[in-house]
C-alpha cells in the first residue's frame, strides 16, 4: 500500500442511504433484506480510488434487488441498500477493519479489530473481485467511522426497526438476506457442481429447519438447485439479528448470477424476467407458508 493519503470528504446530505418498499401494510411476518445490491457512489470516494466505477461494481450483488422487488407489492417489506458495496459493507461486523488501509488507526484497536479483517473484503474493502487495489493511499480512520455513523448505522437503524414492526404484529419475524454469487465460486464445489441458490442458516441454527427446507423444495420444484449452506451458510445479518428464542429469525440467499445475468458485462439476461419471477414468487410461497408453521 502506498504511503499517500487519502484525505477527503464525503456530503452525506447529498446521499440517500437505502430504498424501501411494502412497509407500510406490512401482511406477513418477514422482511427481505438486500445489502449488496447498491450502485450509488459518492463522487468524494470515486476521485480518490485507483479503479473505475464499472470495476468496483464486480463487489456488489448484481440486480439482486430488482429480483426481489416484486414481493413488495405482496405486503412484504424490502429494504435495499443504495450506496455500493466497494463504499461501505453493511454485511460485514464493525469491527472487521483492516489496520494496514489505514495512516492514523489507533494503536488500542488493533488487537480488537484487525484480525477480524478477511482477505481485503471487511468492512471496508481494500480490492476489488479481481484482486486489484482500490484505493490510491491509506485512509483516514477518522473518515469511515463518519462512513459508519452516516450509512451503515442509518441502514442497519431502519432494519432493526422494520423487524421490530413485524414482530410487534405477529408475535414473531424472519428477516431473508438476499445477495448473489459468481458462478465461478459455484463451479469449484465437488459435490455440487451446479448451484442456482445457496440457502444459509448457519448450519439449522438460524431459523427453524422447516424454513430451509421449505425454499429448498419450493426452489427444486421450480427447476432449481437450491443447496443448504454450500458454498455459504450466512454472514453478519444472518448472525446478528437472529434471537432464535424471541422467534426472531434468518436465513440467508445467494443467487447464482449465471442463471440471470451476463456477469462480465454487468447485463441480464434473456433469463431475467423468468429467475425473477420465480424467486420473488418463492418469497412469496414463503411468507405465506411460516404463517402456518
Amino acid at each position: 500500500m502506498p504511503d499517500k493519503h487519502c484525505d477527503f470528504k464525503i456530503d452525506y446530505t447529498q446521499l440517500t442511504i437505502y430504498h424501501e418498499s411494502g412497509t407500510t401494510d406490512v401482511r406477513y411476518p418477514l422482511v427481505v433484506s438486500v445489502p449488496h445490491a447498491g450502485r450509488h457512489f459518492p463522487p468524494e470516494f470515486l476521485q480518490n480510488t485507483r479503479l473505475s466505477e464499472n470495476q468496483l461494481r464486480g463487489n456488489e450483488d448484481l440486480f439482486v434487488d430488482e429480483l426481489v422487488e416484486p414481493v413488495a407489492n405482496q405486503g412484504i417489506p424490502v429494504l435495499r441498500m443504495n450506496i455500493a458495496r466497494s463504499f461501505i459493507d453493511v454485511n460485514r461486523d464493525k469491527i472487521e477493519l483492516d489496520a494496514k488501509m489505514f495512516y492514523d488507526y489507533p494503536e488500542d484497536k488493533i488487537a480488537i479489530e484487525n484480525n477480524r479483517c478477511r482477505f481485503g473484503l471487511g468492512l471496508i474493502h481494500r480490492i476489488d473481485v479481481e484482486n486489484h487495489l482500490i484505493y490510491d493511499g491509506l485512509l483516514s480512520y477518522a473518515e469511515v467511522q463518519e462512513r459508519i455513523k452516516n450509512v451503515y448505522d442509518v441502514y442497519h437503524k431502519r432494519l432493526q426497526q422494520l423487524i421490530n414492526k413485524c414482530y410487534k404484529k405477529f408475535g414473531f419475524c424472519c428477516v431473508l438476506d438476499c445477495h448473489s454469487m459468481p458462478s465461478k465460486i459455484c463451479k469449484i464445489i465437488p459435490e455440487s457442481p451446479h448451484i442456482d441458490f445457496c440457502l444459509g442458516d448457519l448450519f439449522s441454527q438460524s431459523c427453524p429447519s422447516e424454513y430451509t427446507a421449505f425454499l429448498q423444495n419450493s426452489l427444486t420444484g421450480r427447476g432449481y438447485t437450491a443447496t443448504a449452506n454450500v458454498p455459504y451458510s450466512g454472514a453478519f445479518t444472518t448472525f446478528n439479528y437472529c434471537q432464535p428464542r424471541k422467534k426472531i429469525y434468518t436465513l440467508q440467499m445467494e443467487i447464482n448470477r449465471e442463471i440471470y445475468a451476463k456477469e462480465d458485462k454487468r447485463q441480464k439476461s434473456a433469463d431475467f424476467q423468468k429467475v425473477m419471477a420465480d424467486t420473488s414468487g418463492v418469497i412469496y410461497e414463503f411468507a405465506k407458508k411460516i404463517l402456518d408453521f
